[in-house]
């Protein structure tokens, strides 16, 4: 891809993290201020960018990308998540706009 999305609008908060929690995973909450990888039909906050010492840095909006079960259309998507690293789309999902997408990987703005 010549043009790069990575930047744009991000915001990151430190959590609590569970043992579920790598840096790339989605995550979802687990309890007050505490987070889990994201699993299947959970709602998720955003990708963990760092773990360190049962923190870690979740990235809460901006560019983002992710595995994907099959290419996702350009657009405005409500993603979910399938496992902790691989999303598709439900009506139930997070809003978020689509900007690049192949068989492999999806590229939104959260």
């Amino acid at each position: 891809m010549d043009i790069n999305f990575k930047g744009y609008g991000e915001n990151a908060a430190t959590f609590l993290a569970d043992s579920s929690v790598k840096a790339g995973y989605l995550v979802t909450m687990k309890s007050n201020g505490t987070v889990k990888a994201a699993t299947s039909g959970t709602d998720f906050i955003g990708v963990c960018l760092s773990v360190c010492d049962g923190y870690a840095v979740v990235q809460l909006s901006g560019y983002v990308e992710a595995k994907v079960s099959s290419a996702i259309a350009l657009g405005v998507k409500s993603i979910v998540p399938v496992s902790y690293d691989t999303v598709d789309v439900s009506q139930n999902g997070r809003s978020c706009i689509v900007v690049y997408s192949d068989s492999n990987t999806a590229g939104f703005i959260i």
